[in-house]
């Protein structure tokens, strides 16, 4: 017997809160397993999904990890434990992906051993799973996907995190081209400085959208959704982004940006059809540049990792 867990996608940053801000959709999604052995120790047994990118041992696996740091918390690193990971979800693909495995990873183990720990109380170990991938401890797809909701990090080193009010009919459209952008590449090209003018036009976008979230007001989240700080330096990563944006916002939506580091796009919508219309735009326009690519719809996904 054992348990498994699900985790969901997440869309990082969500434009205007680099690090700071992040959002659970519903599908796509990994999953793990997690099994008691007679073999001490914890050992990965199974990963599907990954085309061979993967690698089986603990410490350098995101899933691993995390599932090994929560394992020496507890005093139990040699415990004997299997972990089988099912990727639903691309690689590189800025939707979160090796969070969503050590937040499955963290989940299921925890219920398998009954710890009675609460999803705040494994976000420390998922963060450090994600950070094997990441090569940074930030929370904004790791928080989102293990407690569901729109979340905000204040302080990542203290994983200070709060759950923002989701408005009602708030939706997102999600498009993942299939080409691949790693997150250490991507954060790599980030200029370490930005200019007076442009932090305080970006601050008062964060705190706008934060106020929008609370009073349901789409028009300020539509506002507020203008990313000046990292967008302009990770547009050129994804091809035929700025058309794919300006479909998107042709098509009514309240915002358009980056999925974390890339290269799916997002953007808010106020209501599934809008989104829907929205999904249809953009992945033609990546068509039009010779780019194939899928579309998820999704609603705030409010319960985040669940044991399945």
């Amino acid at each position: 017997m054992g348990i498994k867990a699900f985790a969901p996608a997440s869309i990082g940053n969500l434009g205007v809160g680099f690090d700071i801000l992040g959002m659970a959709i519903e599908r796509p999604g990994d999953e793990v397993v997690a099994r008691k052995s007679d073999t001490p120790g914890l050992r990965i047994t199974k990963i599907t999904g990954h085309g061979g990118k993967l690698p089986y041992e603990v410490e350098r696996n995101t899933a691993g990890v995390a599932a090994l740091r929560l394992l020496e918390h507890l005093g139990e690193s040699g415990r004997g434990i299997e972990l089988e990971i099912y990727k639903k979800m691309p690689l590189g693909s800025g939707l979160g992906s090796s969070a969503a495995s050590a937040v499955a990873a963290v989940l299921a183990v925890s219920e398998l051993l009954r710890t009675g720990l609460s999803k705040r109380d494994l976000l420390p170990f998922a963060c450090a799973g994600e950070q094997v991938a990441s090569g940074s401890f930030h929370a904004d797809n790791a928080a989102p996907s293990l407690l569901g909701g729109i979340v905000l990090i204040r302080d990542n080193a203290t994983l200070d995190v709060h759950r923002l009010h989701a408005p009602r009919g708030l939706y997102a459209t999600v498009v993942h081209p299939q080409i691949e952008v790693m997150t250490r590449e991507a954060r790599a090209i980030l200029r370490p400085d930005v200019p007076l003018a442009d932090f305080v036009r970006q601050s008062a976008n964060v705190a706008g959208f934060v106020v929008g979230c609370y009073t349901g007001d789409m028009d300020l989240i539509g506002r507020s959704l203008r990313d000046i700080v990292i967008e302009p330096q990770r547009a050129g990563l994804i091809p035929g982004f700025a058309d794919v944006q300006a479909a998107a916002f042709a098509a009514g939506v309240l915002g358009c940006s980056i999925s974390g580091a890339g290269p799916s796009v997002f953007a808010l919508s106020a209501n599934s059809l809008v989104a829907e219309n929205a999904g249809q735009v953009m992945q033609q326009a990546f068509a039009r540049h010779g780019i194939e690519s899928t579309v998820y719809l999704s609603p705030v996904n409010q319960e985040g990792a669940v044991v399945c």
